[in-house]
């Protein structure tokens, strides 16, 4: 496994808390990742009309703090999703991405650990975050099952179903159907593959298979459609090495609260370190929940309230117990 070929990031920076998560993200970047030779595209949803008001970044010091780092603003249009369903920015925005180079997507509440330009991308085939629960299809007592529900959409749209399907775990758990989280995704063409994701997000948007009548597309819709269309490509689960991203080179925190109750002691760390010079914590301070758990010792009042090695199996009841603390923020 050698170092990659040079390949362009994008995460998505807008009004409110993704603003100061991208700040976060690009000042990561560069201090944990020096080896990275491509670019850092912060995209940014224009003022459209589904967008109740301005959804560009509102903050003048992130910008230019943003722009001190090397990140470029890239503005994208809203034209199917917006306020509405804001998830959708991740497939919006990959029609602005230049088709120059391969492209890495995170979302903005990610940290880079280490040298991301050592992690061995086949960009010939996707994959994305296997750092999931088993969130989607909702099971229902006389509704279809997992085989049925995940096969019209793999007919839906001409893929071959049994092709992904991990047959080392059993018929009907959800492991073994292809899922992902989309907390990171990557492909050669930006463009071919937001235009498919586009496409298949709105089909099953408007148009869905019988099979989807009892289960729910709010929040989910981008990881109903992202298997399909890394197994459209030709990827999978298995096209990249475990330990790299969600592990050594990249946390997927999502929130700071949950960072702090689970993440390990390296990861605080890098957040510490990274948010430490007055540059940033002058700007990052702006934002409630970074000046809270990073500054204010928060976080660490929530890090005693866990065993890492016991951690309770399900997200939920760790969000459970921060809030019964009244330490959950965000």
């Amino acid at each position: 496994m050698g170092a990659t070929e040079t390949f362009n990031i994008v995460i998505v920076g807008q009004a409110g808390r993704l603003q100061y998560e991208a700040l976060l993200f690009a000042a990561s970047l560069r201090a944990r990742s020096p080896g990275f030779q491509g670019r850092l595209l912060v995209a940014e949803p224009q003022p459209a009309p589904l967008w109740p008001g301005d959804p560009r970044i509102s903050n003048d010091d992130v910008r230019a703090a943003l722009q001190d780092l090397g990140a470029e603003i890239l503005p994208f249009e809203s034209r199917h999703f917006g306020n509405a369903y804001p998830h959708g920015n991740k497939i919006e925005c990959l029609a602005a991405l230049p088709g120059d180079r391969p492209f890495v997507f995170f979302d903005s509440d990610t940290l880079v650990l280490d040298e991301l330009s050592d992690v061995p991308f086949d960009f010939d085939r996707p994959s994305a975050s296997l750092r999931r629960e088993g969130t989607w299809p909702q099971i229902e007592l006389y509704g279809p099952g997992y085989t049925d529900t995940w096969r019209s959409l793999y007919d839906r749209f001409g893929l071959d179903f049994e092709s992904s399907l991990d047959l080392s775990w059993p018929d009907e758990f959800w492991r073994r159907y292809l899922y992902f989280n989309a907390g990171f995704f990557y492909h050669r063409d930006a463009r071919d593959f937001g235009e498919r994701f586009l496409r298949y997000a709105l089909e099953i948007r408007d148009s869905p298979p019988p099979e989807l009548v009892c289960q729910s597309l709010d929040p989910w819709l981008d990881q109903v459609a992202l298997p399909l269309v890394i197994h459209s490509f030709g990827g999978g689960r298995d096209t990249l090495p475990e330990g790299f991203l969600d592990g050594n080179t990249t946390c997927h925190y999502r929130v700071f609260p949950l960072l702090y109750a689970r993440e390990a002691d390296r990861v605080v760390e890098a957040l510490e370190e990274i948010a430490a010079p007055n540059r940033l914590k002058k700007v990052l301070k702006q934002y409630e929940p970074i000046k809270r758990m990073v500054y204010q010792g928060r976080g660490a009042k929530v890090r005693a309230l866990f065993d890492r090695q016991n951690l309770p199996h399900r997200e939920q009841a760790i969000r459970n117990r921060i809030r019964r603390e009244g330490l959950w923020m965000r």
